[in-house]
């Protein structure tokens, strides 16, 4: 059943030039490898008509050989050895869906390095690696191609690189993890507090047994970095992205934001501004008009805003095996076509070519100017003044201002909205209105994104 990979595939040059097979190599046969490869036997009449020629899953490297062997069945040849794959003489290109960011970036490059083009839905891999990967690629004439890495069925990568080419962007925001818009949702309409809700989403396979990467907001932010360097034209930084999870979201903040007409999402925003950037996840006050608001469960939204095509919107499942399958198989069809191509007409891995790449800074937090919710824990309701007080002393502008509705054992809570403020004061502010004999606990502070076209 095991058969040498490098003794059982048949040259490629001993078949036609022309509509030839595209031979796929395969690293990872988990929950996204087995979706691809059903997904590419199941709809293989389709894809071939799409692609101008069949694609062929030849070889696939896993860990567990019986587990794999269970799924492809004896069409296709099964490895231990990954680099084998990524190597093999007789693989057209190479699609890594493993995951991680140290023996994925190895055997990437390796395949790279081989002539191979290369479709990954690994979204760390690339945020952290990618400058190195696509440098590489560049240099070798391949492609690679990541739609499954951001968003897994919503092909916005497509549509920043291609659809909106025509446009100056000037924000990107989205919900693009669905492990925390589900506990959200949870918290929202059941009443849960974080804790149960993350429970719920891991018993019922909405999140993994540690659950850092997602509820932390570092999934996200690996999305993001890509998002914004299709969308501004910039390398990727993620390292520079402010990031902040929902781990710290209190039940409490979820009722106060519905009081005021908002819902909390974890949003992640890349706004293009005079003097730079934004590039950031935090969970944020939505309107509860808004689209964004009414992205529920596990699914998955962005919200584009150019200056021809102005606001655009994007929806579909975060997650998912065939989901984040057909990203894959749409970035296979892609090589297809490339057959011919002269690699300078490639369509480039970051949206422009890299000559033409901005260096665009990415503001620093003290910098980032939006409205802020504030919900702060006064020792009496009377109270209210000295809040308000407090931040104009501090030149905070206050739109809103109330009284959390009571609720058993919570003391009274003055509810704030702002107008748009830089987090440098916003902070300062916080720091004053803590210092206040009036207020008994904590403040709050949330950022509120209206995401107005």
């Amino acid at each position: 059943m095991y058969r040498d990979p490098v003794e059982s595939l048949e040259p490629l040059h001993s078949r036609p030039a022309v509509n030839r097979t595209l031979r796929v190599g395969m690293i990872g046969i988990g929950t996204v490898g087995s979706g691809t490869f059903k997904v590419l036997a199941r709809n293989r009449a389709e894809i071939a008509a799409r692609a101008g020629r069949p694609i062929e899953l030849v070889i696939v490297a896993a860990r567990n050989l019986a587990r794999a062997a269970g799924v492809v069945g004896d069409s296709v040849v099964l490895t231990a050895d990954a680099m084998q794959v990524a190597t093999h003489p007789d693989v057209d290109v190479v699609v890594e869906v493993a995951g991680g960011t140290g023996a994925a970036r190895d055997w990437v490059l390796a395949a790279i390095a081989h002539g191979k083009h290369v479709v990954t839905a690994n979204k760390a891999l690339l945020a952290v690696h990618g400058t190195e990967i696509f440098a590489a690629a560049r240099e070798k004439g391949v492609a690679v191609a990541y739609e499954g890495a951001v968003a897994v069925s919503i092909p916005i990568i497509k549509a920043l690189r291609e659809g909106l080419a025509a446009n100056r962007i000037e924000w990107v925001a989205g919900i693009i993890n669905g492990t925390t818009n589900f506990i959200l949702s949870k918290m929202r309409d059941e009443g849960l507090d974080f804790a149960a809700a993350l429970a719920q989403a891991q018993a019922l396979g909405y999140a993994e047994a540690d659950p850092s990467f997602d509820i932390e907001g570092i999934d996200a932010a690996h999305k993001l970095s890509l998002l914004a360097a299709n969308a501004f034209g910039m390398p990727l930084r993620f390292a520079d992205a402010q990031v902040e999870g929902i781990t710290a979201l209190a039940g409490l903040d979820v009722a106060c934001a519905e009081q005021l007409g908002y819902r909390i999402k974890l949003l992640g925003v890349a706004r293009r501004q005079a003097t730079g950037v934004e590039l950031r996840v935090q969970p944020a006050l939505v309107p509860a008009g808004h689209l964004l608001a009414h992205v529920n469960g596990s699914m998955n939204a962005v919200m584009v805003k150019s200056d021809a095509a102005g606001l655009t919107m994007y929806y579909g499942a975060g997650a998912g095996s065939e989901q984040t399958a057909s990203a894959v198989i749409a970035d296979l069809v892609d090589v297809a076509r490339l057959d011919g191509v002269d690699a300078a007409r490639h369509v480039p891995h970051l949206g422009v070519h890299a000559h033409a790449t901005n260096a665009l800074p990415v503001l620093p937090r003290a910098a980032v100017h939006t409205s802020h919710y504030l919900r702060v824990p006064v020792a009496a309701a009377s109270h209210i003044q000295a809040v308000t007080a407090c931040l104009a002393e501090q030149r905070v502008p206050v739109l809103q201002v109330a009284l959390a509705e009571e609720k058993p054992g919570v003391g009274a809570q003055v509810l704030v909205l702002t107008g748009p403020v830089a987090q440098g004061t916003l902070d300062l502010a916080v720091h004053a209105l803590q210092s206040r004999a009036e207020v008994a606990g904590a403040v709050v502070t949330l950022r509120v994104e209206p995401l107005e076209g």
